[in-house]
């Protein structure tokens, strides 16, 4: 993921900013015996962007990813509607308990940008997305950078019309849906009155993503590494952030890894989980990679 890239990521302030004040009203409404659920993957399972995680001889891509990691951000519906047996056969590929979390295809959001005619994609696009059945995971709507506030009718009108079966995470990128306090604020209002996940993303070039506002029981997050040293020190901070929302209630954890260049985010996920599993006491898999010299990506 190009996305806020930077040339020079060692001069950019990577500190995780202080909770928004209503991050912890949110999480406290949990209810205490619910189970805590932590999903780590990649944004895609092709051997060409993985290069280094695929032992030689692999044949299935997607069957090996599975026995490594638990979950696939699937940035592939992004750019086009898949027939359904093609779901069908992901879903048969996997564990019983991999999920998947399919990014909404770009006709809905970047070329009709949720205006009327988007909805009969979106009808086609959520009737076969359906074949993952129990493995689909949190669906996720990413608006192109021009989709401003502007655009907030729009909105209200996706947001309602979203079946409430299917759970949705949202990520706006225009920088005036986070800097006009006005604006974000109702646009908090609105996912957290229907549930809808407010997607963070942590990448170089776009801090104000990093708007740190949880608008339910779920943090849907996606980390851009810059391929840089600097990237370990980032993930370990995420540990102790989750650690912390772990506290206050949150019982949700879906965390993708991405980098400026794909092919070496296996093995950040490596040190990420290693992490997660020392501070939360779980046990989640350890992905396997093919450097011989160690989990170190400089």
């Amino acid at each position: 993921m190009k996305f806020g890239r930077v040339e020079q990521p060692e001069n950019i302030d990577f500190t995780i900013p202080k909770d928004h004040p209503d991050t912890p009203v949110v999480l406290s409404k949990t209810k205490k015996e619910s189970p805590l659920s932590i999903y780590v993957g990649c944004a895609k399972w092709n051997r060409q962007d993985l290069k280094n995680f695929y032992p030689r001889g692999t044949k299935d891509e997607l069957a090996y990813y599975a026995t490594q990691f638990n979950c696939i951000e699937l940035n592939a519906t992004f750019y086009r509607i898949f027939p359904a047996e093609t779901y069908q056969k992901w879903y048969d590929k996997t564990p019983d308990d991999f999920k998947f979390f399919p990014k909404i295809v770009q006709n809905v959001s970047h070329l009709r940008r949720l205006n009327d005619q988007a909805y009969p994609v979106l009808d086609e696009y959520l009737n076969v997305t359906s074949n993952l059945k129990d493995k689909l995971g949190t669906i996720f709507l990413q608006m192109h950078n021009n989709f401003g506030p502007k655009n907030w009718d729009r909105v209200v009108r996706f947001v309602e019309y979203w079946p409430k079966e299917f759970q949705l995470a949202m990520e706006f990128r225009h920088t005036d849906w986070f800097n006009d306090e006005k604006v974000a604020q109702e646009l908090y209002h609105l996912l957290q009155e229907n549930s809808i996940a407010n997607t963070l993303v942590d990448t170089a070039g776009r801090r104000d993503l990093m708007h740190m506002r949880l608008t339910n029981n779920e943090a849907f997050i996606r980390y851009v590494g810059a391929n840089h040293p600097t990237d370990y020190d980032r993930i370990e901070d995420w540990v102790l952030k989750l650690e912390d929302w772990i506290g206050k209630g949150l019982k949700n954890i879906h965390f993708f890894v991405h980098q400026n260049m794909e092919l070496e985010s296996p093995l950040l996920s490596v040190r990420f989980i290693t992490e997660l599993n020392k501070k939360l006491g779980c046990d989640l898999k350890i992905p396997k990679t093919l450097h011989d010299s160690g989990p170190s990506l400089f």
